[in-house]
């Protein structure tokens, strides 16, 4: 197999080159070997990159405890080398072998059951977690108008538990009051609903709340007036979910330091060094640790 090499530029008009030999930093055949340890021969990866590759380009250009981020994560080789380096890691796939692939593939690394690689090198003896996000289907989509309305894929659980997202509520619907669908509070409630809400509805809402909570009413349409209902915020969506939308930034930058606990990004799995609880995705919005 031909000897890869490497152009590094150190200042413009001066290029320096450099050889990694396949003995010093593995080649495709070895990788495929230990993808096939990982998962048997059957696997969909016929070229994948060899771990002492990866432990390489991570070692120059990280330090341990950096951020390494992979936007198509593949069989997963950048995030395993990552967590047997000290490193947290990003890696993103929308591909069905984040399930097949990178999950297993990475539970492994955890558990140390993975002596592949670079494992004995750098002397892993697993270890640490990741947790995974799986990116929910958009909210809102326009008609042939261009009107914006809520998208076809959200049944009302999903409705309300998105906007309890976006509202910044917890999504705790109650077994026995229909419009306790979320709370801010142990006062404050909020109510999602598709309907188109007449005066007489939000009073009586209003009259069920009583005066010692509020509830927070987003619903498609509503007749008669705002204000009134002392107890009552209502909001239409969704009008409600464009304004906390980002929309015409010059930067999307994901701030991961500032991570919120049970986030949804795209299918990803994320690094971090701890021990949380076993895989399971319980809701549009929730993760799935592991680890």
């Amino acid at each position: 197999m031909p000897r890869r090499k490497t152009f590094l530029s150190e200042s413009e008009g001066n290029n320096a080159w450099t050889w990694w030999p396949n003995d010093e930093v593995g080649h495709n055949q070895e990788a495929k070997k230990e993808i096939n340890v990982l998962f048997g021969t059957k696997n969909k990866f016929d070229t994948p990159k060899p771990e002492r590759l990866l432990e390489r380009i991570v070692h120059i250009a990280t330090n341990p405890g950096d951020i390494v981020l992979d936007s198509f994560l593949g069989s997963g080789t950048t995030a395993a080398v990552a967590q047997k380096m000290g490193r947290r890691w990003i890696g993103i796939e929308l591909g069905e072998h984040c399930h097949t692939h990178c999950i297993p593939r990475l539970q492994k690394v955890i558990d140390g059951e993975d002596s592949g690689g670079i494992t004995e090198a750098v002397g892993w003896k697993g270890g640490g977690g990741f947790r995974y996000y799986k990116l929910a289907p958009s909210l809102l989509t326009q008609d042939k108008w261009g009107q914006w309305v809520i998208s076809k894929e959200y049944n009302a659980p999903m409705l309300a538990e998105a906007v309890c997202k976006h509202e910044n509520f917890t999504y705790a619907p109650s077994d026995s009051v229909y419009w306790q669908q979320g709370h801010s509070t142990e006062r404050d409630f909020i109510y999602v609903t598709t309907a188109t809400l007449s005066h007489d509805q939000l009073q009586e809402l209003a009259d069920e709340v009583g005066p010692d909570r509020s509830l927070l009413v987003v619903c498609s349409a509503f007749r008669g007036r705002r204000e009134g209902y002392d107890t009552l915020t209502i909001k239409k969506i969704p009008a409600s979910v464009i304004h906390r939308c980002e929309w015409g930034k010059d930067d999307y930058s994901l701030k991961v330091e500032n991570l919120p606990k049970a986030p949804a990004v795209t299918e990803a799995l994320v690094g971090k060094p701890r021990k949380p609880d076993q895989p399971g995705q319980q809701s549009l919005f929730a993760d799935e640790s592991s680890g």
